[in-house]
């Protein structure tokens, strides 16, 4: 059986990104957003860092989505550099 080695790096990146851009679109800041969804400012701060890979479980993101009026699945195939 061979072993899978996923790097999801680059996908936690852009859903950093996209979640930053969609929230600013909002005019909200990390702390609004944050409060809103639930977790604290740090965590959502951890969430958009470029330079981190924060791994996040389906309800946060389904709830950044409904608080920032969006379907989730516009977050997950945001591409920043097209």
């Amino acid at each position: 059986m061979t072993e899978n080695n996923f790097d999801n790096l680059e996908r936690y990146r852009d859903l950093g990104c996209a979640i930053s851009y969609y929230r600013k679109r909002k005019r909200l800041t990390q702390e609004q957003l944050a409060e809103r969804v639930g977790i604290s400012r740090q965590h959502m701060g951890a969430i958009e860092a470029p330079n981190m890979t924060r791994a996040i479980s389906l309800d946060v993101l389904f709830n950044i989505a409904t608080v920032l009026e969006i379907e989730p699945y516009v977050l997950l195939k945001f591409s920043p550099d097209k």
